[in-house]
């Protein structure tokens, strides 16, 4: 698929190979690559999934392997915890209520 000039995509470039990895990483990390994820504008049309190069909202210029078009934000806050939504009606009723209390 090849994608066009300026747009916002997502490549993944690799950071330091295993054997340069510090010596007090866990060991199941020890042999993985260190792998960053960059999002930017492409300054050239590339296929996806091979080389490419961005420019950042910083203004960097980046080199890595194009991953993703246009991608999606997928944080979130994690599962619904009724403690949580009880401490927040607690809060609110104490920042709320009608007591006068000095």
């Amino acid at each position: 698929m090849l994608v066009k000039k300026n747009t916002f995509v997502r490549l993944r470039m690799y950071v330091l190979s295993p054997e340069n990895r510090a010596a007090n990483v866990p060991k199941d990390t020890a042999t993985k690559p260190l792998k960053m994820w960059i999002k930017g504008r492409l300054n050239h049309e590339a296929e996806l999934f091979e080389e490419a190069e961005v420019t950042t909202a910083t203004g960097r210029k980046v080199k890595g392997t194009l991953k993703e078009v246009e991608p999606k934000y997928k944080h979130n806050y994690g599962e619904y915890v009724e403690e949580i939504q009880k401490m927040r009606e607690i809060i609110l009723s104490e920042m709320w209520s009608d007591r006068d209390e000095q």
